[in-house]
């Protein structure tokens, strides 16, 4: 929660920049956000590579069907609520935006960094993909100890960078980010589109959970809304502590409140946490939409262009950090190969995604409980 007060304080002092400093001072928070913009492009694939592998190895090595059962409902409820997440944003945020919240090349030009330095990746984004599931597969199939032990200390390196620096001064290049809609005269159609997105990711979230927990409900042949009532602590908790991770115990108490065997239970709910991301999904669906209306150079897609969009998302975002933003630093990416998203823009995306990110986590773990009230009821009947 302090991230997001820090987020804020950004978002502000950006703006009061923007519009009342020297221009001077204003290019001096652009040249910081030039170069920190460098490093997290260049870090991207990185933690694409370490993570995504890492996770692939790592997973457990219980019985095939339960496996099977608990990845595959997770993946099918993530790509499915990104669907929903985008007929619905694609229809609404169009009429509660006004369009045009980023500054066009002019107006950039006119308030240049200082220093401009290109930093190339050392690998594009579907190359780390394709070699992140070339690895976590095959060190999965063959054992292979050393490359596992390699990729998981790569994947606590970036962890360290992430937290000790990338996170740490993220409020700072969101400031340059506001600083510079600000001096182009556009921030305040931008803030109007942040507060519609908001309200309108978390009205989907609990959408898509009351349809998993009917799912689940009929499934197990147990009430939707006490199964859902008994979750509500690990929703408060995941508020707090932004980390589908770090809110395991309360996850697995509230599971057990379900009367989910135990076996059961301690599987699914761990390996969800980690597959499962239908909320940060929808949150990063709809913060998409809203970048793509407040961008002139951007269109919203149709629904057979996002998709794949939202099944590599899926996949993408699997074993993402237990930090906060995780799941948004890992779709930088694709934001960008496939759907054109600018620098800038991806900028907006990072700071509209960070704003909700404690309720996309809160999402997906009140969801792991109703894939864990389905894979036992599967279980149940096999």
């Amino acid at each position: 929660m302090q991230l997001i007060l820090k987020l804020a304080a950004g978002i502000l002092a950006g703006i009061l920049l923007g519009l009342f400093a020297p221009d001077v001072l204003i290019r001096l928070l652009l040249t910081f956000k030039e170069l920190f913009g460098q490093l997290l492009f260049f870090t991207i694939p990185l933690l694409i590579l370490f993570y995504i592998t890492a996770g692939i190895a790592g997973l457990p090595k219980a019985s095939g069907h339960l496996l099977g059962r608990t990845v595959g409902t997770a993946y099918l409820s993530t790509i499915l609520a990104g669907t929903l997440a985008f007929l619905i944003a694609a229809l609404v945020v169009p009429f509660l935006a006004t369009e045009g919240g980023a500054p066009p090349p002019e107006a950039s030009e006119a308030l240049a960094p200082f220093i401009e330095m290109n930093i190339p990746p050392v690998l594009g984004i579907m190359s780390a993909l394709a070699t992140a599931f070339i690895f976590g597969l095959g060190i999965s199939a063959t054992g292979a100890g050393t490359l596992k032990t390699f990729f998981e200390e790569g994947r606590d390196v970036i962890e360290v960078l992430l937290v000790k620096l990338i996170i740490p001064l993220l409020p700072f290049y969101i400031a340059g980010v506001f600083a510079e809609l600000a001096a182009a005269g556009t921030v305040f159609e931008t803030l109007k589109t942040f507060g519609v997105v908001l309200l309108l990711s978390v009205a989907l979230h609990w959408v898509w959970l009351s349809v998993l927990y009917t799912i689940a409900g009929l499934r197990a042949g147990r009430s939707p809304l006490s199964l859902l009532k008994n979750m509500l602590p690990a929703y408060v908790t995941a508020l707090g502590t932004m980390s589908s991770a770090a809110t395991i115990p309360v996850t697995l108490k509230s599971a057990r409140a379900n009367e989910i065997r135990e076996d059961i239970a301690s599987f699914t709910i761990p390996l969800c946490a980690t597959v499962h991301l239908s909320g940060s999904t929808i949150t990063i669906v709809s913060c998409a939409v809203a970048v793509m209306v407040l961008t002139e150079a951007l269109a919203i897609p149709s629904l057979l262009t996002m998709l794949p969009f939202i099944m590599m998302l899926g996949l993408v975002m699997l074993a993402a950090p237990g930090v906060p933003g995780g799941a948004v630093m890992s779709a930088v990416g694709l934001l960008g190969t496939m759907l054109g998203f600018s620098e800038t823009a991806v900028a907006l995306m990072i700071a509209l995604y960070m704003a909700q990110d404690s309720f996309g986590t809160a999402c997906n773990v009140t969801g792991d409980g109703a894939i864990a009230v389905m894979v036992d009821a599967a279980a149940g009947g096999d």
